[in-house]
């Protein structure tokens, strides 16, 4: 599993099982279809990208990167997510798909990227901080079924 061959994209509607496969490894389990409509979506909204990392025509990785325009702070850039394979982390993906999604943001003239990470994901915070990323805020996420 060499690192060295691995290919960021965009993602295509033809990623989505594997895509799922990955979102149940983050903790968020979904269906294939599922992240079919939610693709179909983001890929109308210039405001988001999700690039996939591939190595063999195999899915081993994928972030979500948008722009989120905020009252309070002006036009920042947000991860939606990212996520390695279980088999490939600690080989260098998540860094490839942090800086394709770093790319992707200065392309668009933002100069911060923000990325949320649960508490209890502790190997994913050492990854952010060694990126060069800066804990600066701790909140909890509050949500309501409506």
């Amino acid at each position: 599993m060499d690192c060295d061959q691995i290919t960021i994209r965009l993602a295509q509607p033809g990623d989505t099982r594997q895509a799922a496969d990955l979102c149940g490894q983050l903790g968020y389990p979904t269906t294939a279809d599922a992240v079919r409509e939610r693709l179909a979506v983001i890929g109308q909204d210039g405001r988001h990208a999700v690039f996939v990392a591939e190595d063999a025509g195999h899915t081993v990785g994928w972030v979500h990167v948008y722009l989120c325009p905020l009252l309070v702070v002006g036009l920042q850039a947000e991860i939606g997510g990212l996520v390695a394979d279980e088999d490939w982390r600690g080989r260098g993906v998540g860094r490839l798909l942090l800086e394709r999604a770093e790319s992707w943001v200065r392309e668009r003239g933002v100069h911060e990227l923000v990325v949320r990470s649960n508490v209890v994901r502790e190997r994913a915070h050492v990854f952010y901080e060694r990126a060069g990323y800066v804990c600066f805020k701790t909140s909890r996420v509050f949500r309501k079924a409506l």
